[in-house]
C-alpha cells in the first residue's frame, strides 16, 4: 500500500481530495468532480455508515429496479444472438451497474444529501389512518366533480359550436 501510494496512483495516496473531508474539516484544494465520482466508485468503505440508512437502501434499490427493468429489455432484444451474448451481456451490466448504484449512494455529496432527507423525513407528522381516510376521500369528491363539471362545460362548448357551424359533428 505504502508504494502505491508512493507511486501516485489513483485511489492510494493519503491526500486525495474526495469532496467534503470524512472528519467535516474544509478541503483547501479542490478537484474535478468527475475524478472524485470515478474514484469513490472503486472504494469500498460506506460514507457515514450508521447514518441515512432507510433512504440509501431505497435509493440503492430504487436504482436496482430501474436497471434490472433496462437489463430485461436488453435480454429481451438479445434472444436471437447466441447465448452466451444473450445471457453475458445483461449479467456482466447487471454486476457492474449494480455496483455503480451501491456506491452512487456513499458519494460524499450524494450521502449527505440522502441523510439530511432522512433527517427531514423524521420530523414530519405523518396523519392518523382516520385522517388518511377523510383528505383521500376529500381529494376523491373533487376530483370526481371537476369531472362532471368539465364534461358539461365541454358538451355546452360542442353544442354552440355545433350550432354556429363552427365545427361539424360526424353523423
Amino acid at each position: 500500500m505504502e508504494a502505491a501510494a508512493a507511486s501516485g496512483l489513483p485511489g492510494f495516496s493519503s491526500d486525495v481530495h474526495r469532496g467534503p473531508k470524512r472528519d467535516g474539516a474544509a478541503a483547501d484544494e479542490k478537484e474535478f468532480p468527475v475524478t472524485a465520482l470515478i474514484q469513490e466508485l472503486f472504494q469500498v468503505g460506506l460514507y457515514k455508515r450508521s447514518q441515512g440508512r432507510i433512504t440509501r437502501q431505497v435509493t440503492c434499490g430504487a436504482l436496482g429496479l430501474a436497471v434490472a427493468l433496462g437489463l430485461y429489455r436488453l435480454y429481451t432484444m438479445l434472444v436471437q444472438y447466441n447465448p452466451w451474448l444473450h445471457f453475458g451481456v445483461p449479467f456482466v451490466l447487471l454486476l457492474v451497474l449494480g455496483w455503480v448504484a451501491y456506491r452512487v449512494v456513499n458519494v460524499p455529496a450524494f450521502a449527505d444529501f440522502l441523510i439530511a432527507v432522512e433527517a427531514e423525513m423524521n420530523k414530519v407528522s405523518w396523519p392518523t389512518r382516520h385522517e388518511l381516510w377523510r383528505a383521500s376521500l376529500v381529494v376523491l369528491f373533487t376530483i370526481f366533480s371537476l369531472a362532471v363539471v368539465l364534461f358539461f362545460f365541454d358538451a355546452v362548448w360542442q353544442k354552440l359550436f355545433t350550432f354556429f357551424q363552427v365545427i361539424t359533428t360526424a353523423s
